[in-house]
């Protein structure tokens, strides 16, 4: 998760906000370079008296300057349609959970179980345990596999949410009425957390996203205990 002064993304959590650092890192480079060139640019034209009538008006330094910026687009863009296709693509998930939006806590269901569901509240800041962080933690976590395609169906009840994960490159918004889908894989086991990123009312600060991943013998076992309870 994030911690105090940080400056850049989370550790990636799933393959796909692995691409997103890299495509980050990538767009970063090139807006770097172009900041350091036109940096040059202007520090030469302000310390330098010359002219050359052949650079003031020239059509092959308009070609240049008109070719060049469309194919820096290009090496951007690219990279950028790739993730989109990517964060796109359901491809046979193994696990659905449908998270439902409400004011302001979150509800979850399991749909290949029969009666697996249950909602999830924030922890009152009085009730925290020692090593519990305030405004993010929940009464009871979203439970999935590691290494397992999820699929996310999104939607709410009342006004507009927005289900993220950060760490999981996930943020899908929560419309009354609309079932969105998203889909991801964990890589590697945790506690992942999120919050509702769409200002959804008063308590809109207060409806946290806990993501727990476990080995699959951990998770069948929960589950088990869950559909107990029920």
């Amino acid at each position: 998760m994030a911690h105090p002064s940080q400056l850049g993304f989370q550790d990636a959590a799933s393959p796909l906000m692995e691409e997103l650092l890299m495509f980050h890192d990538h767009a970063l480079l090139v807006v770097f370079l172009i900041s350091a060139f036109v940096l040059y640019i202007i520090l030469a034209m302000i310390t330098t008296n010359m002219t050359d009538k052949y650079i003031l008006d020239s059509q092959g330094v308009e070609i240049i300057w008109t070719i060049l910026p469309a194919l820096i687009l290009i090496l951007i863009a690219l990279p950028s349609l790739r993730i989109l296709y990517l964060m796109d693509e359901i491809d046979s998930p193994h696990l659905t959970v449908k998270a439902v939006g409400h004011q302001w806590y979150w509800s979850y269901e399991y749909t290949d179980y029969a009666d697996l569901a249950f909602d999830s509240y924030m922890i009152p800041p009085q009730d925290l345990t020692p090593g519990q962080f305030r405004l993010l933690e929940a009464d009871h976590r979203m439970v999935i596999p590691v290494m397992t395609p999820v699929r996310a169906l999104i939607s709410a009840e009342d006004v507009l949410h927005s289900w993220a994960v950060p760490a999981l490159g996930t943020k899908m918004d929560a419309v009354p009425g609309r079932l969105n889908q998203t889909t991801f894989v964990a890589s590697r086991p945790g506690v992942y957390y999120g919050q509702c990123s769409e200002i959804c009312g008063a308590n809109h600060s207060f409806m946290p996203i806990v993501v727990e991943v476990a080995p699959l013998e951990h998770f069948e076992a929960w589950s088990s205990l869950m559909l107990e309870d029920t």
